[in-house]
Parts: C-alpha cells; sequence; structure tokens
C-alpha cells in the first residue's frame, strides 16, 4: 500500500469539487418487459448526458431488488434534479430517484 503523507493529502483535498450521486430506484410499475422500451430510451439519453459531459459515471445495478442504477452527475444538485424529472423512466413512474451531493476529484476514473 502506498504511503501518503499528510502535505499530499493537504495538496489534493484542495482540487476536491462537488458532484451529485443518483440513486435510481425501481418502483412497482416497473415490470419486464412492459418497460423494455422506456428503459431504452432512458439508456440512450445516459449516453447523450455522458457524451455532453454531465453524467461523468454510469452504473447499471445488476442485481434484482429496488436499487436500478448510480449515475455520477457534474453538476449542483438543483441542475441534476431537472435533469432527472426530465428522465423517461421517471416520467413513466419506472423509477424514482434520490440526490446525494458528493465531493470527489476531477479525473478519477473507472479502472479500464
Amino acid at each position: 500500500m502506498a504511503t501518503i503523507t499528510d502535505e499530499y493529502m493537504r495538496e489534493m483535498l484542495v482540487k476536491t469539487r462537488p458532484y451529485t450521486v443518483v440513486l435510481l430506484k425501481r418502483t412497482a410499475a416497473f415490470r419486464r418487459p412492459e418497460v423494455d422500451a422506456t428503459i431504452w430510451e432512458h439508456g440512450r439519453r445516459n449516453f447523450s448526458l455522458r457524451a455532453d459531459g454531465d453524467l461523468a459515471v454510469v452504473l447499471p445495478v445488476t442485481s434484482e431488488g429496488e436499487l436500478a442504477g448510480v449515475g455520477i452527475f457534474t453538476g449542483m444538485t438543483e441542475e441534476v434534479a431537472r435533469l432527472m424529472d426530465e428522465d423517461p423512466g421517471v416520467v413513466a413512474g419506472i423509477f424514482t430517484y434520490q440526490l446525494v451531493p458528493v465531493r470527489g476529484f476531477p479525473g478519477d476514473s473507472l479502472p479500464g
């Protein structure tokens, strides 16, 4: 494990910036295959948000249960709420969401 000094910690902490985590949740209206076309459009929109730089990380949840996905957005919670309110799955009532303001390091990414 790497050794991290106090000086390094101080240098890194000033580089953090705000992000918003979205916890996407399934509702009782989520029933396959009826929702598949809506989920397809939800995914298309996520690709567009990624291309525009609004959605940094998309993590669909692969297990069954209430949680459907996790997203890390680059905007503040008010803007992300507006984006999520326009999501096809939210509009259709098959998803709800919870917003969590967080801080992170620009440039962090999932390993390839």
